[in-house]
């Protein structure tokens, strides 16, 4: 005996329905990107502290090695009693 599967096209239903799918590849750039505002860019030309530092940390090591630095006893006591009286 031969069973024709008559009426049985409904069980895969969705097998029939497929959606075409666009393979078309693009390669999207993930490369990371910085930006600096031009206030930063002002602020790291105007900013001389660290080099007026350097400049005096230079001077003082000169100063102590020469022999010729003087401790301003004043100016450390007074300094020394405006951070206990806080």
């Amino acid at each position: 005996m031969k069973i024709n599967p008559i009426g049985i096209q409904a069980i895969n239903s969705y097998k029939n329905q497929t959606r075409p799918v666009n393979n078309t590849k693009t390669n999207p750039s993930f490369a990371d990107q910085i930006e600096i505002s031009s206030q930063a860019k002002e602020m790291q030309e105007t900013s001389t502290y660290a080099n007026e530092r350097a400049e005096r940390v230079q001077k003082l090591k000169e100063e102590i090695q020469s022999g010729n630095y003087k401790v301003d006893a004043r100016q450390v006591a007074e300094d020394m009693l405006k951070y206990y009286r806080r």
